[in-house]
């Protein structure tokens, strides 16, 4: 598919979308953003990412290089979601890093994952996703010394008192506690007969 470099782009953009029609083809001119943009959808995962519309401060440089331009910054944000052993609300700050080649022709060598520069536009916000899901741990804890929550009866096990616990049959000596529970609860007369 071709896509016309030249062409306008549509008028409603989003924010993340940055214009760099200065900085094509032209290499070694370079210029810094500094911007609080709201964050884009679908920025983290299921326990964890960045509410969107929320704030995202922004601080970046564009840099023209021979293939395209460089982006290298930071974006610091607001990580809410839960503790995944006591199930808390989680409200964090976090840094990314950015750091992305944005290429003015697509490379013939690789076809994954290039970030072109399309409509002398680049668009910062998969760069943004990246930067974010793969530093966010796999499951996060409020504190690193979160106990967690009783496997039986589902307390917090921080509000229960020491030495909290439940008794566990086996399911395999079921039977023979029915048995056990008969023989207690039955009666003389039933044994004589």
């Amino acid at each position: 598919m071709s896509v016309d470099r030249n062409a306008r782009r549509p008028a409603s953009e989003s924010p993340w979308r940055v214009p760099v029609k200065d900085l094509v083809h032209s290499a070694g001119i370079q210029r810094t953003l500094r911007h609080t943009w709201p964050a884009p959808e679908q920025v983290g995962t299921p326990v964890l990412g960045v509410v969107a519309g929320e704030p995202v401060d922004v601080d970046i440089r564009l840099e023209a290089v021979h293939e395209g331009v460089l982006v290298t910054g930071t974006a610091d944000l607001t990580l809410t979601g839960e503790c995944s052993r006591c199930l808390d609300p989680i409200e964090a700050g976090h840094t990314a890093d950015l750091q992305e080649l944005f290429l003015a022709e697509p490379s013939p060598e690789d076809d994954e994952d290039q970030h072109l520069i399309v409509y002398e536009t680049i668009d910062l916000e998969p760069v943004l996703r990246d930067a974010v899901v793969t530093a966010l741990p796999f499951q996060p804890v409020c504190r690193p010394d979160c106990e967690g929550l009783c496997a039986d009866c589902g307390v917090r096990l921080e509000d229960v008192p020491a030495g909290h616990a439940h008794e566990r049959l086996d399911p395999r000596w079921a039977a023979l506690a029915d048995l056990v529970d008969r023989e207690k609860t039955s009666t003389p007369e039933t044994e004589e007969r």
